[in-house]
């Protein structure tokens, strides 16, 4: 009994929902917001990088694809130790990363070369570290405003690539991006750093008390009443995270190039990826907000059934104002995706594997935009136009929302099933 009395006493209200939880994810957000800058940097050079080093836009693409990759699996090395060691360590650990990452990248004589350093410092190490295991970290702090925590946590790498891209895009047009990349790394780290020690109180755990005193999990007891294996679950939502991510990826990765391209210049297309994820941002929150109140998996369909109505809409509207209101649309629609994933976890999983099932199923999500990247850029290469790219894109969106709705009828019969069950006893 002392061992559960303990258990309970770390769920208290002065801990889990309260000011220092609203605190801590503030402090959380602006990490994420600055180590998020890997996601997006290497967006914004993409046109200069193909121009200096004389090759094909989809090879151009690859240092975009492998630092996606190094994020995916770098976030989930960096959750186990958080894991272990708290939240605080990956963070530094992430701090020196970027910026000893930044300045080699600045100083790279080869595409090859940066890309290399980009995939493997910068995101495998460096912004890995300010995803994944944030988001998790933070889910441990809220129950009752779980769903709209974890969106405004998720939110940091939106609000990154609101801020980050016109201010890289001014540097790199009056200094250079080699200078740019050298400020950068030392920006994140004399940030970073403070930051990160404000976060060393450690987690919360986060079990019930039944009526016989018994210490349970409500994660682990819907998954036993869905029916299916942990590991299968986690290869649905990882497989859904690739599909929805490979579609969300082709907006979000060449829509500066697009706009070269069709002559609108990088500049307006770095103003119209800051809006994009600004109003990502908003689409983000709220449906963290209609998850508190529908569930993860309903979020997660209806943020999948609106990217791929906005992903269609790219096809037939290419001026410049018709582009950018269907790039704000799209943010709209895809913002809430991503973090309807780890509620999802955190409904149908045990709160003590948060931090390895979060991981993975967002490295999932990581590897989607990877992979979408770069063959959103060969689909350009092959067909000369981002048309049949588009197109791609919806197809696996499509895949994605049967996952989700296979989810949610699975979970509705279950539920049948236990009411009359009840209603027989």
């Amino acid at each position: 009994m002392t061992s559960t009395n303990q258990d309970a006493s770390v769920d208290a209200p002065s801990t889990v929902d309260s000011g220092y939880s609203w605190f801590r994810l503030a402090i959380s957000l602006a990490i994420a917001t600055i180590g998020g800058i890997g996601l997006w940097s290497i967006v914004v050079v993409l046109p200069v990088l193909q121009a200096e080093f004389q090759v094909a836009r989809g090879a151009a693409s690859f240092p975009y694809t492998l630092s996606m990759l190094g994020l995916a699996f770098g976030g989930v090395i960096m959750g186990r130790l958080a894991d272990r060691f708290s939240i605080v360590a990956p963070i530094i650990v992430g701090a020196i990363a970027l910026a000893i990452g930044y300045i080699a990248a600045a100083y790279s004589t080869s595409l090859w070369m940066f890309a290399i350093i980009q995939g493997g410092i910068i995101g495998m190490f460096g912004s890995s570290a300010t995803f994944g295991p944030l988001v998790a970290d933070i889910s441990h702090w809220f129950v009752k405003r779980r769903g709209l925590a974890v969106a405004i946590c998720a939110s940091g790498n939106y609000l990154s690539g609101t801020i980050w891209p016109p201010i890289i895009s001014h540097f790199v047009s009056t200094v250079g991006w080699r200078t740019t990349y050298i400020g950068i790394g030392v920006f994140c780290v004399v940030t970073m750093i403070p930051l990160a020690l404000l976060l060393r109180r450690p987690s919360p755990k986060q079990a019930t008390v039944n009526a016989a005193g018994i210490s349970s999990d409500p994660g682990a007891e819907k998954l036993q009443a869905l029916g299916v294996s942990g590991n299968t679950l986690q290869a649905l939502l990882v497989l859904a995270g690739v599909a929805c991510c490979v579609a969300m990826s082709m907006p979000q990765v060449h829509i500066v190039a697009y706009c070269a391209d069709l002559g609108f210049g990088p500049a307006r297309g770095a103003e119209m990826l800051s809006v994009m994820l600004g109003l990502g941002i908003v689409s983000r929150i709220s449906s963290g907000w209609l998850s508190d109140k529908i569930g993860g998996v309903k979020t997660l369909l209806i943020g999948s059934v609106m990217q791929a109505i906005t992903l269609l809409l790219y096809i037939p509207f290419n001026g410049l104002m018709s582009l950018f209101v269907v790039s704000a649309l799209f943010g709209l629609a895809q913002g809430g995706i991503v973090p309807s994933y780890a509620l999802i976890v955190r409904e149908y999983f045990p709160a003590k594997e948060a931090g390895t099932r979060v991981g993975l199923v967002l490295m999932s999500t990581i590897v989607g935009m990877a992979l979408g990247g770069w063959l959103s850029g060969v689909i350009y290469d092959v067909t000369g136009s981002y048309q049949a790219a588009f197109l791609h894109g919806i197809a696996w969106n499509v895949l994605n929302g049967a996952i989700g709705m296979w989810l949610l009828l699975r979970g509705r019969r279950v539920m049948r099933r236990s009411e009359t069950r009840a209603v027989a006893a």
